[in-house]
């Protein structure tokens, strides 16, 4: 009998565990954009803080000024265009802009952007909104139940034209009806209260012509009361003119800046619904000044990220950088280590409110370099003085480079590498123009040239060299072929010019002449009529004559 091995007691020590990781930090209760920041997706959670830009709420008073939204309640009589000229000279800034005209009489929610934030106020249009109405109906309809129908009939997708009395073109359009509810109804006089939400740009006051319709008794709108904008509703910190006044009124004799930060709110505010993808802040400035957001850039993704979803770029300090469309999914975000996470639709963030931080690499460095020591142009393009080694590198495809550094250092033949150059080459379209010139050269006796060694005993730093000779002595012959044109083009050049001018003296001749002669047949027709005139006249005389003679 073999006797069994024992099991050691401590084979539990190899296995994994089950653990309780708790989030060291409770972000449930921080402000706008970085609320639930924890629960955000990890790229990477290495970057460099840069000191520059403010949290939202803690920007001075004048960047929170430049960047902020008020949820205004619109009074009766003025229209949104006055409000918003009102609350521009108010606060004395340079831009103001609202998130959808409201009618003069209808009151409610009006969010008011200012200077910077009014680069939100096309998606702020765009959002559904929320009324409450109150429809006179023209007679009585005893059941409310009836009216209750009528009212759920108009959900869904319903064609409206715009009122007689509206600032638009009337033509038939066809606008969502989200949801609706009839709150209260009096039918001693004939008033119908109800909710409705609504895709923007709805007609509530063809609505109620059209409930009137539905019932048989006809009906109109009395009164309009907007109760949510996009995010923004009624209880969202809605203020009136008379608090922004008093705000700015405390501010400039009391210097205290406590009631303007209660009546305007940061901007951010209206994209805590977009998805959040945060940004290095070494990769800030780049964004605003255009470019598209790379995987490199990205530290933290949200989660249901789909391509084209519209999503919102923040700083690690939760500033808006701008707001842009998703060019990946979340798992590819999660996955890919190269790519163009997001293109940039709207820029928030002012420019060099971040340091710069692109061209700051190896290769961009090299490149200021070989411009100030006038080896490059300007532009940054290769000139005469180039070295060979950055115009390669400058060409080559992905992989070129080790393509040629594996043809160099191997004893391999001067074939293989002109092969290799030729296909870079090839690359940037310059082989066919260097085929032409070959062709061209090729009529011309060209002068022998090097010795070829034998390539199985010679070495990557020979090969090269030789390389070199070759194309100094094809430089040489195009500069030869240059003289020759030179010297063959002036004689030509003359004889075309003396061609050119004896046709212009013929031409200027025969024109010349034929303005003569047109000149010649006018007058002579002209003498002509004249003949014929005098010769009627005197006709006509000796009829006369001969008349009276007669008589």
């Amino acid at each position: 009998m073999t006797e069994v091995e024992e099991v050691p007691a401590d084979t539990g020590d190899y296995m994994i565990k089950p653990q309780s990781f708790t989030p060291s930090i409770d972000t449930s209760q921080w402000p706008l954009l970085l609320k639930n920041y924890d629960r955000l997706n990890v790229r990477t959670g290495h970057y460099t803080p840069i000191s520059s830009g403010h949290s939202p709420l803690k920007r001075p008073l004048i960047d929170y000024i430049r960047y902020g939204v008020i949820n205004l309640d619109k009074p009766s009589n003025p229209s949104s265009h006055e409000v918003v000229a009102w609350i521009k000279r108010i606060l004395r800034v340079e831009k103001t802009g609202h998130s959808g005209t409201l009618d003069p009489k209808v009151t409610g929610n009006l969010i008011v952007c200012i200077d910077r934030a009014t680069r939100l106020v096309k998606s702020q249009q765009g959002a559904g909104k929320e009324y409450v109405c109150v429809a006179r109906l023209h007679s009585a309809v005893p059941d409310v139940a009836k009216v209750a129908r009528a009212l759920e009939s108009l959900t869904g997708a319903v064609f409206q034209r715009p009122p007689l009395i509206s600032a638009v073109k009337r033509q038939l359009r066809i606008r969502t009806i989200y949801q609706s509810k009839l709150l209260e109804y009096d039918a001693d006089r004939h008033l119908v209260v109800f909710w409705v939400s609504c895709e923007a740009g709805t007609y509530i006051r063809t609505m109620c012509v059209h409930l009137g319709l539905l019932l048989g008794v006809g009906g109109h709108m009395q009164e309009l009361r907007r109760v949510r904008s996009g995010i923004l509703g009624e209880n969202d910190n809605m203020v009136t003119m008379h608090d922004v006044m008093d705000a700015q009124w405390m501010y400039d004799n009391y210097k205290d800046e406590s009631y303007l930060r209660r009546v305007i709110m940061p901007l951010e505010v209206i994209l805590t619904s977009y998805k959040r993808l945060v940004v290095k802040d070494s990769a800030v400035n780049a964004i605003c000044y255009g470019a598209k957001l790379m995987i490199p850039g990205l530290l933290r993704f949200e989660n249901d990220i789909d391509v084209g979803t519209e999503v919102v770029l923040m700083t690690t300090k939760g500033e808006a950088i701008a707001v842009g469309i998703a060019e990946m999914t979340t798992s590819v975000m999660a996955t890919c280590d190269h790519g163009v996470v997001a293109k940039i639709k709207r820029v928030v963030m002012d420019r060099d409110t971040y340091p710069r931080k692109w061209g700051l690499g190896p290769r961009a460095s090299m490149k200021k370099k070989l411009i100030a020591d006038g080896k490059l142009d300007k532009h940054g393009k290769p000139n005469e003085k180039t070295p060979v080694e950055w115009s390669r590198n400058v060409v080559l495809p992905t992989g070129g480079d080790a393509m040629i550094a594996g043809a160099a250092a191997a004893p391999a033949k001067v074939d293989v590498v002109a092969a290799v150059v030729e296909k870079v080459e090839a690359e940037n379209g310059e082989v066919s123009k260097r085929k032409h010139k070959r062709d061209e050269s090729s009529d011309s006796p060209a002068p022998v040239s090097t010795k070829k060694a034998k390539t199985k005993d010679v070495e990557g730093g020979e090969v090269e060299e030789k390389v070199k000779s070759e194309k100094k002595e094809k430089k040489k012959k195009k500069d030869k072929e240059e003289d020759k044109e030179e010297v063959a083009t002036p004689k030509s050049e003359k004889k075309k010019k003396k061609s050119k001018e004896t046709d212009e003296d013929e031409s200027a001749a025969e024109k010349s002449e034929k303005k003569k002669k047109k000149k010649s047949k006018e007058t002579d027709e002209a003498a002509s009529a004249e003949k014929s005139e005098k010769k009627k006249k005197k006709d006509k005389k000796k009829k006369s004559k001969d008349s009276e003679d007669e008589e």
